[in-house]
């Protein structure tokens, strides 16, 4: 099973790569596959590469879903 997660775009750097944050977990990530991003920007982030640009509602939505998810994981 894959799974792509919303990461915001906190510092664009050299080569294609960013800083982002995952719900609070910073990463190093290429951006190399989307266009035209800048700080704020939120990106769905699959094994270290964003993949597409979304925006800022789909992204809260997606992750208040996996928080929700894991947390009936932790019920169990």
């Amino acid at each position: 099973m894959c799974l792509a997660i919303p990461a915001r775009v906190e510092e664009l750097l050299p080569d294609d790569m960013a800083r982002v944050s995952v719900d609070g977990v910073g990463k190093l990530v290429s951006v190399a596959l989307v266009d035209g991003l800048t700080i704020g920007d939120y990106v769905v982030l699959h094994v270290g590469y964003a993949l597409a640009k979304i925006d800022e509602e789909e992204a809260m939505a997606t992750l208040a879903l996996l928080r929700e998810a894991a947390a009936l994981g932790d019920a169990q």
